[in-house]
């Protein structure tokens, strides 16, 4: 599947959905470093959490949706993103709220679907300027590194980084997966990428910086080690379905459509 023509800008709705849970601290920076000249609508999504994040969000002005418990990162982000089809959104940008990717970089992150270039683009901390040496714990530096060497062989691409939380997509890739039947929890981001490869859409990637520091939301060791086992599992499944053993429905796009809010 060829990427898509270049976005008219009469056409272009951008909507950026953040996935949060406890960002109370860090929502309002994100919110104001965000180029608000590129951004058509905010959505944010709150899971469960237990401090003020819904009343910045409110008072910021965002469409806030509220889970009525915690239910996992990637069941925050099926709602992220059937709540901006339902906008209108041409181009879907996830950023999270807790300020460790750069927001300011949006234009950077889209414009390769703009021009047609890309059909998915992810914001990736391994490219230019070493993750390690901006705070990336040792541990997480070198198990991203096998584990993108590992999608790369998988999934036939040459990606820096599968494992960034910082992602734009064009709508129709979106519509395009089966993503609710994904994971409610963080191998959601890997299996969403196996069904963009199972379905022929491009990705690529750009450099963005990151930030480490106490606010920003980061996955234990124990966590990182769950998550990525269970990345090693997906990719099993996926090759057998690409050989033919056992076809998952799963990495099968069936076209949906999710009817818009807007005119």
């Amino acid at each position: 599947m060829n990427p898509s023509s270049t976005v008219q800008s009469s056409q272009r709705r951008v909507v950026v959905v953040m996935p949060a849970y406890n960002a109370a601290k860090t929502l309002k920076t994100t919110y104001d470093d965000l180029p608000h000249d590129t951004v058509d609508s905010i959505i944010l999504v709150d899971d469960g959490s237990r401090d003020d994040t819904i009343y910045i969000a409110e008072q910021l002005g965002l469409s806030v949706f509220a889970h009525k418990r915690n239910l996992g990162y990637g069941a925050n982000q099926k709602t992220c993103y059937l709540e901006a089809l339902k906008d209108g959104a041409s181009i879907i940008v996830m950023v999270h709220p807790d300020y460790q990717y750069d927001p300011t970089l949006l234009p950077e992150i889209i414009r390769p679907i703009e021009e047609g270039q890309y059909d998915v683009v992810f914001g990736s901390r391994m490219k230019g300027m070493s993750a390690f040496k901006q705070g990336m714990p040792w541990w997480k530096y070198i198990a991203n590194i096998f584990l993108t060497w590992l999608e790369n062989k998988t999934f036939g691409l040459e990606l820096s980084e599968y494992h960034t939380g910082y992602r734009a997509y064009r709508r129709e890739v979106l519509e395009s997966v089966n993503f609710l039947a994904n994971s409610d929890k963080f191998i959601f981001d890997q299996e969403i990428v196996a069904q963009f490869v199972a379905g022929g859409f491009s990705i690529g990637d750009i450099h963005v910086p990151t930030r480490y520091f106490p606010e920003a939301s980061s996955a234990s060791f124990f966590a990182s080690v769950r998550y990525g086992l269970g990345i090693l599992g997906l990719l099993f499944r996926y090759q057998l379905h690409q050989w033919g053993i056992v076809k998952s429905q799963r990495f099968v796009c069936h076209p949906l459509r999710y009817r818009s809010t807007k005119p």
